[in-house]
Order: C-alpha cells, then structure tokens, then sequence
C-alpha cells in the first residue's frame, strides 16, 4: 500500500509541474502578444514568432504530455498551428499573386519595348521614304536648256552611285584606274571614219507592253518577236541617223536565241564580219538595262511634252585581263557625246558606268554599250529617246 501511494504522489507532482510550466508558457505568450501589439509589430510577425515557439515546444515531450492531459492547451496549440499554417499558405498566395503580376509587368514591358521597335522602323521607314522622295524632287527639278524644258520623272529611282565626275558627266568607276579630267579632253577628239555600227548582243531584250506596242513576254521581258524588242530601237535610231545622211550599218541577228549563253562570242564574229566590209570608228551594242528584279524601274526624262527612256553609257576596259588598248578613246567619245548631251537635254543620260569588262568594244576607236531604259519602260519612250539620241551624236559628229 505504501509503495502504491508513493506513485500517485510522485504522478501528481508530475502533472503539478506540468501545470505550472502550461500557466508560465501563456504568462509569457500573453506578454509577447502585448509587446508586440505596443510595437505596433504586424499580425504576420505575431503569427510567426507564435509559430516557432509551438514548434520548438511540440518538440518536447512535456508539451505532448499538456497536450495529453490539459485539453484547453492542446486547442489553444492547434488553433495557433492553424493560423500558422493559414498565414503560410497566404503567404504562398501572396507569392504566387506577386509572380502573376511580375509576369505580367514582364509582358507589359515587353510590349512597350515592342512598340518603341516598332516606332523605331517606323520613323526610320519614314526616314527613308523622306530620303526618297528628296532624291525625287532632286530629280524632278526642271531645268530649261536652249528653250527646252527638261524633267527627270523616274518613279522608284535607283540611286545612281557615281563616285568620279569628269565636267558635267557623273561616272560609276567599277575600276580601280584613276579617272581625271587631263586624261579625257574630248576638244581634241576626232572622227575619221564616220560610218556607224549598230548591232545588239541581246536581241531579244524588251520592255513593259502598252497599249500601242501590246506583245507576250516569252520570258522575263524578253521576245523573239525583234518589232518588240531593243532590235526595234536599232531601226528606230537608224531612220533618224540617216536623215543627217550618215552611212548606218543596222545588224538585226539573234545573238542570245536560241542560246543566252555566249552571247558576246556570237555577237563579236558579226561586228568583226561587218567591218570587214565596212570599217567604222563609231560601233554601238544597243541593250536594255538588265533589272529584271524591279520591274517598277522605268528611268523617265520629259523632254517638252514627251516621255523619253534615259539612257547609259557602259564602257569596258582592259582590267579583267582582255586585250584592250582603246578603251579610253572609247570613253573619251562616250563622254563627248554625254556632255553635249547635258547642254542641250540635261536628264537624257543617267550616270556612266566603266567597268573590268571589254564587252567586244575592242573593235572600234570609238565603241560603247548604249542601254536605254529599263524593264519598267515601256517601247514608245525608248523609241522617243533613239530621235534625241541621233540629234545629240550629230552634234558631236559633224
């Protein structure tokens, strides 16, 4: 009975001292609740403090043992992990909101870049545009001329690039020889031989149809059909030629039909066979200016109240290697006839070109490629340019 009645009052001071540490533990929490409220310290705050010390006290077996046998103190201990896991979980939420708004301040930000890009091109588009349409009024500027008025009307120009000016004539120097104006005094230039070559490496080149000159490309403005094609401006050029009673050899052969591909040989046996009969200083290959992939390239000049193709000067010389030794009297006349040109139908010519190439001009003193106009154009404006054309070289000629 003794060693039984020693046990209930050993378990009764057990839970005697349980007791007093459950009544000490709210002592000290109401007192933290209170100094946290006079800090003014947020709920959030009080629930975490709360929080790590249910924690550390659930790790001790006393806390099981009040939780076991003082009822009161195991609610209060869940209700306090509840507002614990409730405050976490509105954290977790909060967090999860935050990233929400996060990306969507990214997508935002994103978009504002976005539209800054976009105004960006945009205002470098109209930049642009702006450039062009100077350059545009640069080339409609009207310049009259011996009682001629003159205007560059090209839509959608192709910037002409010259970098060497020889007087009034603009040249793209594709070489690297230095082209001055001491070595290209055209006042001593004289034409011994005045009979004239036309003839046409590539035959079947032509233009945008009209409604005067309706045909059927066959390719990519190309046609057998020689009535539609840089052939016909041959004639057309040889008709006025002939009424400054100039002897005019006019080639009409396919050069480039059926075959594209050697173009040049075919077209030199010609020349070469022509001036076996006839020699001549002054040889011109007339062609077309080759942008097939700007279709909407129509180089304009409107001479009083025509519409005229412009026309380029393309000369070779012996930089790639060809034996050449006259090429520059075959500049020399180019120019000549380009600057007689300007005085009397400024805007007739675009910008010259001499080039590595020797494109057959070899055969004459004073050889040259002539292209009129470009894809854009259409027959009846390179046919009104050949009456221009025959009108300056007479000038130059007689």
């Amino acid at each position: 009975m003794f060693n039984v009645t020693v046990l209930k009052m050993k378990d009764i001071l057990k839970y005697l001292s349980s007791f007093a540490l459950a009544v000490m533990i709210i002592i000290l929490i109401g007192k933290s609740l209170g100094k946290a409220k006079e800090n003014g310290n947020s709920e959030n705050g009080i629930i975490q403090k709360l929080e790590s010390k249910i924690d550390i006290l659930s790790k001790n077996n006393m806390m099981q043992a009040l939780d076991l046998t003082i009822p009161v103190i195991s609610n209060i201990n869940k209700e306090y992990r509840e507002i614990a896991k409730e405050d976490k979980e509105k954290d977790e939420e909060q967090n999860q909101s935050k990233n929400v708004l996060k990306g969507m301040l990214g997508v935002q930000i994103s978009a504002i870049n976005g539209m800054e890009n976009i105004e960006k091109e945009k205002s470098s588009t109209i930049s642009e545009e702006e450039d062009n349409n100077e350059n545009l009024e640069n080339q409609t500027e009207k310049i009259e001329e011996a009682g001629v008025e003159t205007e560059v009307i090209t839509q959608n120009p192709i910037k002409d690039g010259s970098n060497t000016n020889i007087r009034s004539v603009k040249i793209k120097n594709e070489t690297s020889y230095q082209l001055t104006e001491d070595l290209f005094n055209t006042n001593d230039l004289v034409i011994d031989n005045k009979n004239i070559v036309l003839f046409h490496t590539h035959s079947c080149e032509s233009y945008t149809s009209s409604e005067k000159y309706p045909y059927t490309p066959t390719g990519n403005y190309r046609t057998t059909d020689l009535n539609y094609t840089v052939t016909r401006l041959g004639t057309e050029l040889e008709t006025y030629l002939k009424k400054y009673n100039y002897n005019v050899i006019h080639n009409m052969d396919y050069h480039d039909y059926p075959a594209y591909n050697g173009s040049y040989t075919r077209s030199l046996k010609t020349v070469e066979n022509i001036l076996q009969t006839t020699p001549s200083d002054i040889i011109i290959d007339i062609h077309r200016d080759a942008i097939g992939s700007r279709n909407d390239y129509a180089p304009t000049v409107k001479i009083g109240e025509e519409e005229a193709a412009q026309l380029m000067f393309v000369i070779g010389t012996d930089e790639g290697g060809l034996w050449h030794p006259n090429w520059r009297e075959n500049l020399k006349f180019a120019i000549k006839i380009q600057e007689k040109a300007e005085e009397m139908y400024p805007g007739l010519f675009k910008t010259m070109m001499v080039t590595t190439s020797r494109y057959n001009q070899h055969t004459g003193k004073y050889a040259s490629i002539i292209e009129v106009g470009a894809t854009g154009n259409t027959l009846d404006q390179c046919l009104v340019s050949m009456k221009y054309l025959a009108e300056v070289m007479h000038e130059v000629i007689k």
